[in-house]
């Protein structure tokens, strides 16, 4: 039996999320969503005085929702606007499917279309689908070609992909006026305290071994060996919250460790010929919080994988170790990050596409197990404040600074 799918909160909360990272004043159009409809009660508690909302209502539904915004408040209600037609819409900052994308290549495509048409140049179109939709191909289509982000919402029935898409080119200063991506895969232990995605996965894998080495020799204790790891392995994947430095001139790191290096090299790899970098590398050890986030605001331009070795990263060979490269374009010149695995560390994870707006201190990847990060400025626009054997932690402790700050 088919299950019908279903917007709840955290997906709801993933879908408006450009919406509510936007500090305006701002626009947006939501398609599709009824009275009380999660998407629309986000985007609701989400309006700052000078953003305005569209909703897109039934004919026969208008008294409806017009009483339900009535029961927000006048406050919503001068800011909240009705349309029974997307003829009537006006282009918006942020528009946001309210609904689950099932139907045909066809029906997709014209609505598609009509979506578009109607996202502002540099705004974005927010959608979401099953995980088998009969528009899969044609949706993973328009990702390849204009996705700035896509994340898995398990925790809605069904499952649902979110994309974001964008259309036009957002200006490099957009991302410092934005608050960082709202981002699933962190899961909430605490107030202060997330684990990574990846770290329920690797500890139910370990309680799994457990569970069938115990079946299989019930008089053996060889169960207590990934039963007992479980829980190291899920700590490792740890993701604290972090208080960023909000002053522009400021560069954070972008993990926590102990800083290997700081010098400067020439490096043609990040699209400016001849350009002279200030790099500041980083170690990460086993017992680091190995989450990777953003030294500074800017719009991803190139995110590119090298292929290399597996040198322990603590080490000067490390420099040739496999890596991810994610390219930033600020309003003082290109930054580059690097992941780099180590000698244990074997994947990366990266989760930020070209396009996208980062801002300062916001999570975009990981790196498994011991690794290195490498931050890279332009050497003359900025001066590094941290030397070699410093601990420095990611998203807080100020590695550089802007000379024209």
């Amino acid at each position: 039996m088919a299950i019908t799918p279903t917007i709840g909160r955290r997906a709801a909360r993933v879908l408006v999320d450009e919406f509510i990272r936007h500090s305006g004043p701002k626009t947006g159009l939501i398609v599709g969503a009824e009275p009380g409809h999660a998407v629309l009660s986000a985007a609701i508690d989400a309006l700052l005085p000078n953003d305005k909302l569209t909703v897109t209502v039934d004919a026969g539904n208008r008294e409806e929702m017009q009483s339900y915004l009535a029961e927000q408040g006048a406050w919503v209600v001068d800011r909240v606007r009705m349309v029974t037609s997307l003829a009537d819409a006006a282009p918006a900052d942020v528009v946001i499917l309210a609904e689950p994308v099932t139907a045909d290549s066809f029906e997709f495509t014209k609505t598609a279309t009509v979506l578009r048409e109607l996202t502002a140049a540099t705004g974005t179109l927010s959608i979401c689908a099953p995980l088998t939709s009969a528009s899969a191909e044609d949706i993973a289509d328009l990702v390849a070609e204009f996705g700035v982000g896509s994340d898995l919402v398990l925790r809605n029935q069904p499952p649902l992909r979110i994309h974001r898409l964008r259309f036009g080119e957002a200006p490099s200063t957009m991302a410092e006026t934005i608050a960082p991506t709202y981002r699933p895969s962190s899961v909430p232990l605490t107030s202060r305290m997330n684990i990574d995605s990846n770290g329920l996965a690797a500890g139910a894998i370990c309680l799994g071994l457990a569970g069938i080495a115990k079946k299989a020799k019930p008089r053996s204790k060889l169960w207590l060996l990934p039963a007992v790891a479980a829980v190291p392995v899920a700590a490792f994947f740890r993701d604290p919250e972090r208080v960023t430095d909000d002053d522009p001139g400021a560069v954070v790191s972008s993990g926590d460790g102990k800083v290997l290096s700081v010098e400067r090299i020439s490096d043609d790899r990040f699209g400016e010929d001849g350009a002279e970098w200030l790099r500041i590398a980083v170690f990460l050890s086993v017992l680091d919080v190995h989450v990777n986030r953003a030294p500074v605001a800017g719009r991803v331009v190139d995110v590119f994988r090298e292929t290399g070795g597996y040198a322990p990263a603590m080490k000067p060979s490390a420099e040739h170790n496999v890596a991810c490269y994610t390219v930033l374009e600020t309003p003082r010149g290109r930054v580059a990050v690097a992941q780099r695995t180590g000698l244990v560390a074997r994947r990366i994870v990266n989760r930020t596409q070209p396009g996208a707006l980062l801002a300062k201190g916001e999570r975009y990847g990981l790196i498994r197990f011991g690794s290195r990060t490498d931050v890279y400025l332009p050497a003359d626009a900025a001066d590094a404040l941290v030397a070699p054997g410093e601990r420095v932690v990611g998203g807080e402790t100020v590695i550089a600074r802007w000379r024209d700050a």
